[in-house]
């Protein structure tokens, strides 16, 4: 069974930095893509980032601000979140695989989420 815990959010000032951590357990996450999801107050789900073994994708609205990366050894992404902003303030979801299959079934493939509020 798929497991996925999101760690690191917090409230932020306009221009700060978080760095957010997502464990994995139950199926063999050097295997798969990670994907990195947030859904914004009223808002639908807004794919972030998305990395494999060789490549990172990043939407625009972050790219050059955020940074994803995972560590094979220790079933762990991450994503870094610099100069954020107002509009970043969201709940973040990380997800096993691609954002397709998140959309598919979240409850399957995406944690519980956590919440990244930026405001002064």
């Amino acid at each position: 069974e798929v497991h996925l815990v999101e760690s690191g959010g917090g409230l932020v000032q306009p221009g700060g930095s978080l760095r957010l951590s997502c464990a994995a357990s139950g199926f063999t996450f050097a295997s798969y893509a990670m994907t990195w999801v947030r859904q914004a107050p009223g808002k639908g789900l807004e794919w972030v980032s998305t990395i494999n073994s060789a490549n990172t994708y990043y939407a625009d609205s972050v790219k050059g601000r955020f940074t994803i990366s995972r560590d094979n050894t220790k079933n762990t992404l991450y994503l870094q979140l610099n100069s954020l902003k107002t509009e970043d303030t969201a709940m973040y979801y990380c997800a096993k695989g691609f954002f397709d299959e998140y959309v598919r079934a979240p409850r399957e493939n995406g944690g519980q989420g956590t919440q990244v509020t930026v405001s002064s």
